[in-house]
């Protein structure tokens, strides 16, 4: 994007010509925004206009919105090309870069259309951390704490280790962001396609997409899955299940998130109610039962979904 380019991009596209490589940087706008079938027209004309053919290569470089979109692209394009990752936020590191998803997002919810398309390769190198606001730091950390409840607790104790920041010590780096994507691509490996256990990935993130959207995207993803995480956690607490509600609570207080877009929990439910999770319109949450164990369940009735949203709310006041 428009911010990664001078910073990564274009020295990379010098050396990549230096090499006897045909290159065309594209530049697309910072934010959610460029996650549009508008913008992927317009990525895809420009591919056919420089007539690159199967023989080429795309390369994203920059954080998830850039990684979803190159990757969709190089699904789409000639039905299919080479596809490489270069994340250099920590949310793409750990997530986003990682797994084969790609796709773009509609007016009616998020990630709506899209590809499983392996890249080829994924480089992820700490050094561009550097490079991140303190807070993106921080929000790119909320799948990497979600990957902890899921399989590594090593991973739960970011939050309180000061040698975890954008600065900070390359080899701590190194060690969360691998155990972070080996988490994700243990699943990943099992379920390439979610057609059962990948769906555990998506702990915290039917309410967080459905914020996400309400908010037309002024709260981040990160800020929006730390809601979702505890909104998780209450869920299965009421159902007598693993209690991570502290964990989650301290995630919150460490990350500071935006104010939640609404208090009504009749303006999330139509976002909630288009999940992709969701099977025979019934809605699906990925909870808990006991530590690192989750589980995907559809049973979750309308008066359980209401009074987690009214406990969420009492913990954020």
């Amino acid at each position: 994007d428009t911010h990664v380019a001078p910073l990564h991009a274009r020295s990379t596209c010098e050396r990549l010509a230096a090499a006897g490589k045909q290159v065309e940087l594209i530049e697309v706008a910072a934010g959610e925004d460029s996650k549009s079938l508008t913008v992927l027209e317009g990525v895809l004309r420009k591919l056919a206009s420089v007539r690159f053919g199967r023989d080429s290569a795309v390369l994203a470089i920059g954080g998830g919105v850039v990684t979803d979109l190159a990757g969709f692209a190089a699904a789409s394009y000639l039905r299919g090309v080479a596809f490489y990752a270069c994340p250099t936020s920590l949310l793409a590191m750990v997530d986003a870069g990682v797994g084969g998803k790609t796709g773009v997002n509609l007016p009616e919810g998020k990630n709506l259309v899209g590809a499983f398309w392996q890249p080829r390769a994924v480089v992820a190198d700490v050094a561009t951390l550097v490079s991140l606001p303190p807070r993106q730091f921080r929000e790119g950390a909320v799948e990497l704490f979600k990957h902890g409840l899921l399989d590594d607790e090593f991973l739960l104790g970011a939050p309180e280790d000061t040698r975890f920041a954008p600065n900070g010590d390359s080899s701590t780096l190194e060690e969360y962001v691998a155990r972070s994507v080996a988490v994700k691509a243990k699943v990943v490996a099992a379920d390439e396609r979610e057609a059962g256990s990948r769906a555990h990935l998506n702990l915290g993130h039917t309410l967080a997409h459905a914020i996400e959207a309400a908010s037309e995207h002024s709260i981040s993803h990160g800020e929006a899955v730390a809601y979702g995480l505890q909104y998780a956690a209450l869920l299965g607490l009421g159902r007598g299940w693993f209690d991570f509600t502290g964990a989650a609570q301290r995630l919150l207080s460490w990350l500071e998130p935006a104010p939640l877009p609404c208090r009504s929990f009749d303006e999330l439910l139509p976002y909630m109610l288009r999940d992709k999770k969701n099977l025979a319109a019934r809605m699906r949450f990925v909870l808990l039962r006991h530590e690192a164990t989750p589980v995907l369940v559809d049973d979750v009735d309308d008066d359980e979904q209401r009074r987690a949203w009214g406990q969420l709310l009492e913990v954020v006041s």
